[in-house]
């Protein structure tokens, strides 16, 4: 399994998992998710509920990435597999992103 600490604006508010290569699971973390004051990180993972299941990685994350050649680029730099989507979501997104969004690696991520 791994994990990825989702943050906005620099505040933790939830966890993305990639459980196996075909389930991903992104969790509200209790605090942000009782605060009715903090918005949903995206209209596709709204906080109506706290847990939320995909057999695809969510689109909201995958848009994340880059495409193309760039997509092609960095995971030869990084030494990624290309269609490794999670990985490069981890790799990429605790940097530079368009947005509030962005990652830290777990550090209980087994």
């Amino acid at each position: 399994m791994r994990e990825l600490i989702i943050l906005r604006n620099n505040t933790e508010v939830g966890a993305l998992r990639e459980t196996d290569q075909h389930n991903y699971v992104f969790r509200y973390n209790d605090v942000y998710f009782a605060d009715i004051s903090a918005p949903a990180i995206s209209l596709t993972l709204p906080k109506i509920k706290q847990e939320h299941c995909s057999d695809i990685l969510f689109p909201f994350f995958f848009n994340m990435l880059s495409e193309g050649v760039n997509r092609a680029l960095q995971a030869r730099q990084l030494r990624i597999d290309e269609k490794d989507c999670f990985g490069l979501l981890a790799a990429t997104a605790i940097y530079d992103t368009i947005g509030a969004i962005s990652v830290r690696v777990s550090e209980d991520a087994s």
